[in-house]
């Protein structure tokens, strides 16, 4: 028997999620050698990714959206890599690297269904990429900003390109994919030490959106593309200063995540997408084929090409470490170690 921790979903919040109301760490015990496996496999995470789009997964079943609310009482569902313990499944051996969206605990049953939902897959590590990394720029933050830049932003040589929420799992990711690709590439971030990142990874301007305006820093620089991650009022002064013909790479609204739905800000310059000609686009991005961002990113990760920070937090708290993610306290990638 082992003591088997998991994130749970205790309550719908209003607001931020609190730390052990919202979010519970419970524990209970497991038989690993004895559990029913439901025809699937008993996955050992070894990695665990907090990501702001689970915040929206935090509501109440009469709210819809694209995905499915977690479940109350239930773990959370988040992207996970794991060693299988056990296993149900010939093309599944024991031993194998299973990555995918998993129960948010240190040991989680894969039942055969929710196999069959194709929710995870065994994945190869040939160069060896640490466990947190295959999750964060080698999984969905890193696949977001390949998809964002090439298939919704569809960069070219030559183009401006502003980064909301710069030095984040996403944003440092695209700026420099960018860079490789001859743009130029403007950052902003929420902190002195993080701007200093940028810069060491090759942003071509990077400020700190609270003690410098981000409206005259683009009114010196208007982007021709904009990876927008934050929302609210930043929004209003990207459709105020983007240049004509603009794109928009509408990748989330961080700003806006944890504030109740009626005191939300108002973004005024939609016009501006009419009167600019503007294109305006968001994404999934588990819609979109992977293929080619499997091939390469771990390989320019390993040879350094692509550098990487990541906000490690060891093992299952009560929530704490992701309200920091979603606050803004975390510096790069925010993921949970089990090692």
């Amino acid at each position: 028997m082992v003591v088997n921790a998991s994130l749970i979903f205790a309550d719908v919040p209003t607001g931020a999620p609190v730390p052990g109301k919202h979010l519970k760490r419970v524990e209970e015990e497991l038989d690993v050698a004895g559990v029913d496996l439901q025809g699937g496999i008993l996955v050992r995470l070894t990695a665990a990714s907090y990501d702001p789009y689970m915040k929206g997964r935090m509501r109440g079943p009469e709210r819809k959206s694209y995905n499915q609310p977690f479940t109350l009482g239930a773990p959370l569902d988040t992207l996970a890599v794991g060693v299988v313990e056990r296993s149900d499944v010939a093309s599944i051996p024991k031993g194998a690297i299973f990555k995918g969206l998993l129960p948010f605990s240190e040991y989680a049953v894969i039942s055969k269904a929710r196999l069959d939902m194709k929710l995870g897959k065994v994945i190869e590590n040939p160069e060896g990429l640490a466990w947190t990394t295959l999750v964060g720029a080698a999984g969905m933050p890193g696949a977001t900003a390949w998809v964002g830049l090439y298939d919704i932003g569809k960069i070219q040589k030559g183009d401006t390109l502003f980064i909301t929420a710069a030095s984040g799992a996403v944003g440092q990711i695209a700026g420099q994919l960018a860079k490789r690709d001859g743009l130029t590439v403007i950052g902003s971030a929420g902190s002195d030490d993080k701007v200093a990142f940028l810069k060491e990874i090759g942003f071509d301007v990077a400020f700190n959106y609270k003690t410098t305006s981000t409206q005259e820093v683009l009114e010196q620089h208007p982007p021709t593309v904009v990876f927008e991650n934050v929302g609210g009022e930043t929004l209003d002064t990207i459709l105020d200063t983007i240049q004509p013909k603009g794109r928009i790479i509408a990748c989330g609204a961080v700003s806006q995540y944890n504030v109740p739905f009626e005191q939300r800000y108002g973004v005024k310059n939609t016009s501006n997408v009419v009167t600019k000609r503007l294109r305006y686009e968001g994404f999934i991005v588990s819609n979109h084929d992977q293929t080619e961002f499997d091939a390469t990113m771990p390989k320019l990760i390993a040879n350094g090409e692509i550098k990487i920070k990541e906000h490690v937090s060891k093992g299952i708290d009560n929530g704490e470490a992701f309200l920091d993610m979603l606050e803004g306290r975390n510096f790069g990638k925010a993921v949970v170690s089990f090692e």
